[in-house]
């Protein structure tokens, strides 16, 4: 009986093995070509591939669910990017927070881990935007949905070590990613990410404005706003004429008199966010003196007179419509100009979304993220810049933290990265994103890029955008 049991049982393996074989053999064979195995995941597909030497670069569309409470409630395309380097290599998931670049281009993380990088448009950017559009669905929680999905959907390929980042908006996007999802990254690096706690107390920025750089700069900076105000008829006569010229209209601001003040009280914050301490030189020395022209163009350069027209505002209403529902959003004093010369004073983001838009805040979000951070706070690594205003209220960490750090670069802008801070930091800062991203000990211990600088791909400047924006 015995010996008809371990015959019947081999019979069975050996039955087993034939049929795991001849399944092998009728199975299709693995996708092995990059391109196949991105286009294999469900809901994924191809808008463009475009070569780059040493990578493979792909522009693709995701599906997503509207809502990701309720995931049969409709779906909308979210756009990505995948710069592909090598299934063997760490990725780093990039986000600005607003539109996506087509264009290849390599974040500074995925320079210094010589690694992949996959980029994501925020949703309700367009074309990432549902349609309809249900703007109560455009909130933080929705966003780090978004991005835990893509992550999941291509964990599958690129199997090693993630790490995510962003600056400005998509600095504070990496950090609301970790909190609602701290198990998914092995490393966070959010530059110059602000952290608007308690959205009306904002009298850090005005300590910080009276601080800044010098105070040469800051009189000349002072002193072009304000003139920019004392000369406003002839000025929005001008202005009249450019909107006209360019088929601008101020609907959802309601007047040009309201652009045109917005625009110039966002002459200062504009300089510093964008501009280095030498480049005060090209401020007008005395505003008093100085031509409408000179004015004029002074503002232009630094604020954009287009960037609260109806079609300036358009591309950004859902950063305005997060910041009037969860972000915040700064308001600064201006002591140096008299009351008799502001009509409006710093204007709040509800002025900057179509009125059609419902809007309400939320005071809990931020603080929400912030007590996370300070007691929860992972591998995650903050760059601020010195001359930065979004800087004035960054993030802090706890005790609760760990291998977690905050620097802040010398003298830089909302440009602010890992490459300008001082040498000590530079170097911790360089280990531990290697460390993070899982690269030999040899190579954390010389904690330098292991990918040489590309001037196309790496691209260093801050990116300028109209308007207050970070």
């Amino acid at each position: 009986m015995r010996k008809a049991l371990r015959w019947l049982l081999a019979l069975t393996v050996l039955i087993g093995t034939l049929s795991t074989a001849g399944a092998a053999t009728a199975a299709e064979p693995e996708a092995t070509d990059i391109k196949d195995q991105l286009l294999a995941i469900p809901g994924m597909s191809l808008i463009q591939e475009k070569p780059y030497t040493g990578y493979r670069y792909f522009v693709l569309n995701y599906t997503q669910p509207v809502d990701h409470h309720n995931p049969s409630k409709g779906t909308f395309q979210q756009r990505i990017t995948v710069l592909h380097k090598d299934v063997s290599r760490p990725t780093v998931f990039y986000t600005g927070g607003y539109n996506v670049s087509t264009t290849p281009s390599r974040r500074e993380p995925t320079q210094i881990v010589d690694g992949n990088q996959v980029s994501m448009e925020y949703r309700f950017f367009n074309p990432s935007r549902p349609d309809p559009a249900d703007w109560s669905k455009l909130d933080i929680w929705q966003a780090a949905g978004d991005q835990h999905r893509i992550f999941k959907a291509l964990k599958k390929i690129y199997t090693k070590n993630w790490i995510s980042t962003g600056g400005s908006k998509g600095g504070m996007t990496a950090t609301y990613y970790e909190r609602f999802y701290p198990k998914d990254m092995d490393g966070v690096v959010a530059y110059v990410a602000p952290n608007d706690v308690v959205n009306n107390e904002d009298s850090a920025y005005d300590r910080f404005f009276a601080k800044v750089g010098t105070k040469e700069c800051r009189d000349r900076l002072n002193a072009v706003q304000r003139e920019a105000l004392v000369r406003r008829a002839p000025l929005e006569k001008k202005y009249e004429a450019y909107a006209a010229e360019n088929g601008y209209t101020f609907t959802t601001i309601g007047s040009l008199d309201r652009a045109y003040e917005a625009v110039v009280l966002d002459y200062v914050w504009g300089f510093w966010q964008y501009s280095l301490l030498s480049d005060c030189d090209s401020v007008p020395a005395d505003a008093a003196t100085a031509t409408d022209d000179e004015i004029w163009n002074s503002v232009d350069t630094i604020s954009g007179f287009s960037a609260y027209a109806d079609q300036g505002l358009e591309t950004y209403t859902p950063y305005y419509y997060q910041a009037g529902t969860q972000l915040g959003a700064p308001t600064i004093h201006f002591p140096y100009i008299e009351k008799k010369y502001i009509r409006y004073g710093y204007q709040p983001p509800r002025n900057f979304v179509p009125r059609s838009i419902p809007m309400k805040f939320q005071p809990w979000t931020m603080r929400d993220v912030d007590t996370w951070v300070k007691h929860n706070a992972h591998h995650m690594l903050f760059v601020y810049g010195q001359n930065d205003p979004w800087g004035a209220e960054p993030f802090h960490l706890g005790r609760g933290a760990k291998d977690s750090y905050v620097f802040t670069a010398p003298g830089l802008n909302h440009g602010a990265n890992v490459a300008g801070l001082v040498a000590d930091e530079k170097s911790l800062a360089t280990a531990r994103i290697l460390d993070w991203a899982g690269v030999s000990a040899t190579a954390v211990a010389k904690a330098k890029p292991l990918a040489k600088f590309d001037a196309r791909l790496d691209v260093r400047d801050v990116e300028r955008e109209p308007g207050l924006r970070p």
